[in-house]
């Protein structure tokens, strides 16, 4: 793999490092929950900096499903159980809906790391991924729906909609470009960067937070319509 330059890969870090801080504020500062982020992404630098994800690339499953299914198990799990469910009522949907302006630098890190060879164009702005919008976007909702106090359930519900729908679209993407058995797009450039440190942060936790803040949107709204208490 040809190196990223230090400074993105620097960027990069703290870029999670915002994004988890932002989760955080929305939990209203649980320190469990910073606990977790911690030692997952702990874990998953150990990973990828001992070559974790690119040994034995063919094998299956894939490794990197390491990286990607437990936070999604763990998504499963809050919607499942009555105490997972009274967690997701109990984030702060306006700092969920804030986190998300994350996802105009992580365009803007992935555009940079195509100049590099190390994604390909079709997981950019340049391509496929149509993931600007909700970076762009997210401080105006936040403006329509927390500060004016409009017509905000329709909107914001209509915006989560859309923009989870970006966010599977360039997930699939991505995971169908990353080299292995299940490849099949990008043959002639893969997705090489979330295999490495400090990228393979974005399948493991940046992707699963965007995930979450949209699960936990829909269904406090799903709750506020209802009127039912889980």
């Amino acid at each position: 793999m040809e190196a990223a330059p230090l400074a993105l890969s620097a960027g990069f870090v703290l870029l999670t490092g915002l994004t988890g801080w932002l989760f955080y504020r929305a939990t209203h500062r649980s320190r469990l929950t910073l606990s977790l982020l911690v030692a997952w992404l702990s874990l998953q630098a150990g990973l990828s900096l001992n070559g974790f994800y690119v040994a034995t690339p063919q094998a299956l499953p894939p490794r990197l499903l390491l990286a990607l299914l437990p936070p999604l198990l763990l998504l499963a799990g809050l919607l499942l159980t009555g105490r997972g469910r009274r967690y997701l009522l109990c984030l702060r949907l306006e700092r969920l809906t804030l986190l998300h302006t994350i996802r105009l630098p992580v365009e803007i890190v992935l555009w940079v790391l195509s100049y590099y060879h190390l994604v390909p164009q079709l997981m950019t702005f340049e391509g496929r991924n149509r993931d600007l919008f909700s970076g762009l976007s997210a401080p105006v909702i936040y403006y329509l729906v927390f500060r004016r106090r409009g017509r905000w359930r329709q909107l914001l519900l209509g915006w989560n909609v859309v923009c989870l729908g970006l966010v599977l679209n360039i997930l699939v993407q991505a995971l169908l470009s990353v080299p292995g058995p299940l490849q099949r797009l990008a043959f002639e450039q893969p997705n090489v960067a979330v295999l490495y440190f400090p990228f393979v942060w974005l399948p493991s936790c940046l992707v699963p937070l965007v995930l979450l803040s949209h699960v936990a949107a829909f269904y406090q709204l799903a709750a506020s319509k209802s009127g039912v208490n889980p």
